[in-house]
């Protein structure tokens, strides 16, 4: 039960571990998950390290699995997740094997791999060959023409373009080029010729699969027509500049027609090759991706394993290794018999030992939690990790911020869609963690679902009391005004006022909550409003006095009771006589002033506020009440309200010196006391000075001490009244949630509801699905959201600045289960 309460108690323990048993030892503990090791060799760079090559080795491993990995998803194989039953890390001997298998794996993926580039380059020349050939066919049938108007225009005298073709003086280089380059491909050809160049080209329709990358891409196919043996040198530098694929392309029709059949067989025969390459490929990849999980975790655990080891210390002789660590008081016995079962494993004869050291060092946080606290624990430590030992405020927050958030989400319906979100989630919680999301948003909904659930139900206990279920009341009881009046009457007369205390009404009470009449009544929103700003107050100032309570825990366990009366009897006497008397007097109010005023000395309109009241209180000031009426609810409030003001005045002076002249005395005390008789049983028990005090109390100058205890009643002081103040975002968001909802039943859902005819039927359909998705989306995600970030602000600042320090670091353990969980995120 003390684990709930506060952090559990840690022990700095030494362990001595053989070197042929060490790397099963240090598995057997990464498998506990309940040791947290110093680094030993801090001064040692990581590349002088004893296991070093090991690392390097894992590192080259992992390479090899990331490769593997990436071709499998290249061919989109799935591979097998595994979620909970993890392979142990690998011993040395299978180690070898491993590194052997993944190194033949390797080799045989990239030498497929490799063939199936070739058989796809070779495959992409034919097909361009192929279209080079076919798309090339109108222009040496077409060039007669255009060739007579180049050579005119460049005084060339010629008379028929095949004649000059078969004595030699007009050729040609025929191509294919990415459709992207050929605008600079032809301003190019252009200048280098000046414009002696004739360019015919043809877009591909289909695109070209690129063999090295697998991308698709458009290309061209072209052919230009010059003159000259020089010209043709400069083309074919141009062509190599643009990465253009040139083909030999014969000029005779016969020639093309017989050489396209030739590259139409070899690219069938090469087709169906390719088919056989990939299967195979598609046999090996399968096969790998069934054991891939498996392979990346067995080497993560081994890699994690030997950067373990790498913070161990050798010792003199070589013989053994030597580690530090903090490990949980209650965790010991699973400690030792890690270190059993890992030098049994490898047949040790000499066992490992773990002995507990005493140290004067801060020992990390560790608070157990379960699947059900762990959320909570979260919201705690996002504030700042606890203290060693100090008392958890996640315990008490399981039930105040469901609590709180209920307050000012109080809606039965909003509640119950909140509580069946949580409810699916924590029902199926196995079925969903089993998937791992990369849904970030998701995510933070299923760590957080046992706190949406309980903020659900907490939303609908108040709803209830409320009586709002989506703007509406509950008429559960009937309600309890009952009217002698005429119906007629009241029906007629609008203006008509129903006095409570008449008697010709008939007053009950309610059983539970707002009578749903309230519904239909004129002033409901004064009512409320008055209703639920109390109750913010009221709830406000006893979650600010369990807070302050709280650190008696503290000062109780680490022996600094002085603090007890030096701190905490002050705070506590100043906040009660102020803010708990205030919340005192609205009890006091609704007893003495009611409705019926014949059993009591007090008339409602002589009712006075309380708010007024506490600023006279704290001004020392009298107000001029209405005629007829008292100021003060009994005799001696003045008199008790100035001693309450005057005790709380002299609280403030008990908190700023009484600890720093406390501290002051004692150092006095220390000093003088063994010069006198020698005696150390006179000395001042140094444990009831604060901790940073005993453990140097000559380091921090008395000046320094005056300076922060000053700060800190300023801040404790000019809190408790903010503090207060800030209660009230309780009442607004809930009066803010409640009139949204009703804004948004009255202009959305009743114009649908106010339709009689048949169609009247249809516009509902879409009215309620309108209102539906406005419900979601604002009252509840972002009123819910909202309310959400409040609560945890008044927890936060509110209610753990009264004893939280959070000055603590996080118990770190070398778990292999955490490290695979922060891989995966």
């Amino acid at each position: 039960m003390g684990a709930m309460f506060r952090s559990e108690e840690m022990a700095l323990c030494q362990m001595f571990i053989q070197p042929e048993a060490a790397y099963t030892s240090v598995s057997e503990l990464g498998e506990t998950g309940a040791v947290q090791f110093r680094d030993l060799n801090a001064e040692v760079n990581a590349f002088q390290r004893k296991f070093v090559g090991e690392v390097r080795r894992c590192d080259e491993m992992e390479r090899k699995l990331r490769y593997i990995e990436t071709e499998v998803k290249k061919d989109k194989v799935k591979i097998p997740e595994i979620y909970n039953d993890y392979p142990r890390a690998p011993n040395p001997r299978e180690i070898i094997d491993l590194e052997a298998h993944l190194e033949k794996t390797e080799s045989e993926i990239l030498e497929l791999s490799q063939n199936a580039i070739n058989l796809k380059s070779n495959y992409l020349e034919l097909t361009e060959l192929k279209h080079v050939l076919e798309r090339t066919q109108n222009f040496f049938f077409e060039q007669e023409g255009a060739v007579n108007m180049e050579a005119t225009r460049s005084n060339l005298i010629v008379d028929d373009a095949n004649a000059a073709q078969n004595r030699g003086r007009l050729g040609f280089i025929a191509g294919v080029i990415q459709r992207d380059k050929v605008p600079g491909f032809e301003r190019m050809l252009w200048r280098i010729s000046r414009g002696n160049v004739f360019l015919r080209q043809v877009e591909l329709e289909n695109p070209l699969e690129d063999p090295a990358t697998a991308n698709q891409i458009y290309k061209t196919v072209f052919v230009a027509f010059f003159q000259g043996e020089q010209l043709k040198n400069r083309i074919k530098k141009v062509c190599t500049g643009y990465h253009a694929s040139l083909y030999p392309c014969p000029s005779a029709a016969d020639e093309r027609e017989e050489m396209v059949k030739g590259v139409r067989t070899r690219l069938e025969d090469l087709n169906m090759v390719l088919n056989q390459t990939q299967d195979h490929r598609s046999r090996v990849l399968l096969t790998v991706a069934k054991e891939l999980s498996r392979w990346r975790i067995m080497v993560k655990k081994m890699k994690a394993i030997y950067h373990t080891l790498n913070l161990f210390n050798m010792d003199v002789t070589k013989k053994c290794l030597i580690g530090e660590c903090w490990v949980p008081v209650l965790d010991l016995p699973i400690v030792q018999k890690a270190l059993s079962d890992g030098s049994a494993a490898v047949g040790s004869t000499i066992p490992s030992f773990l002995n507990v050291i005493e140290t004067s060092e801060a020992p990390p946080t560790f608070n157990r939690t379960n699947k059900f606290t762990r959320g909570f624990q979260n919201l705690i430590d996002a504030y700042g990790i606890a203290s060693y030992r100090e008392a958890n405020p996640a315990l008490y927050t399981i039930i105040t911020f469901p609590f709180l958030f209920g307050i000012m989400f109080g809606d039965l319906g909003h509640g119950a869609i909140m509580t069946l979100f949580g409810f699916w989630m924590v029902s199926n919680e196995k079925k969903l963690g089993a998937k791992k999301s990369n849904n970030e948003i998701w995510n933070i909904f299923f760590g957080g679902r046992y706190i949406i659930f309980l903020m659900g139900l907490f939303s609908m206990y108040t709803g209830f009391v409320y009586n709002d279920v989506f703007s509406k009341s509950m008429n559960l009881f009937g309600s309890a005004w009952n009217i002698n009046y005429n119906t007629s009457t009241i029906m007629t007369n609008k203006e008509l006022t129903l006095n409570p205390g008449s008697d010709d009404l008939n007053v009950d009470v309610y059983p539970v909550g707002l009578d749903p009449v309230w519904q239909l009544a004129s002033n409901k929103i004064i009512f409320l409003n008055s209703y639920k700003m109390k109750l913010s107050i009221i709830f406000g100032v006893t979650h600010m006095i369990f807070g302050v309570c709280m650190s008696v825990v503290n000062f109780n366990f680490f022996k600094r009771r002085i603090s007890i009366v030096l701190e905490f009897l002050p705070q506590i006497i100043f906040l009660v006589l102020l803010f708990a008397y205030m919340v005192f007097m609205m009890f006091m109010k609704w007893i003495q002033y009611t409705a019926k005023t014949d059993f009591q000395p007090h008339t409602p309109g002589c009712a006075p506020s309380v708010l007024i009241m506490f600023i006279n209180m704290m001004l020392f000031k009298d107000s001029e009440p209405l005629h007829g009426c008292d100021e003060f609810m009994f005799s001696f409030q003045r008199s008790l309200q100035r001693t309450f003001v005057f005790i709380a005045l002299i609280c403030v002076p008990w908190m700023l010196l009484g600890k720093p002249l406390y501290i002051m005395f004692s150092r006095k005390e220390q000093h003088v006391s063994p010069h006198h008789n020698g005696n150390i049983s006179q000395q001042v028990d140094t444990t009831e000075v604060p901790k940073s005090e005993a453990h140097g109390l000559e380091e921090e100058p008395i000046s320094e001490i005056f300076i922060h205890q000053a700060i800190h009643t300023i801040e404790y002081v000019l809190s408790t009244v903010s503090h207060t103040a800030s209660y009230l975002r309780l009442w607004a968001l809930s009066l803010a949630h409640a009139q949204l909802s009703e804004v948004l039943w009255n202009m959305v859902l009743s114009l649908g509801l106010h339709q009689t005819s048949y169609n009247g039927s249809i516009m509902l359909y879409f009215v309620f699905g309108a209102w539906a998705c406005f419900t979601l989306a604002i009252l509840v995600m972002m009123e819910g959201l909202s309310a959400f970030l409040h609560t945890l602000r008044l927890h936060w600042v509110e209610f753990m600045s009264k004893f939280y320090e959070g000055l603590g670091y996080v118990f770190q353990p070398f778990s292999f289960q955490h490290i695979l969980e922060t891989e995966e995120e």
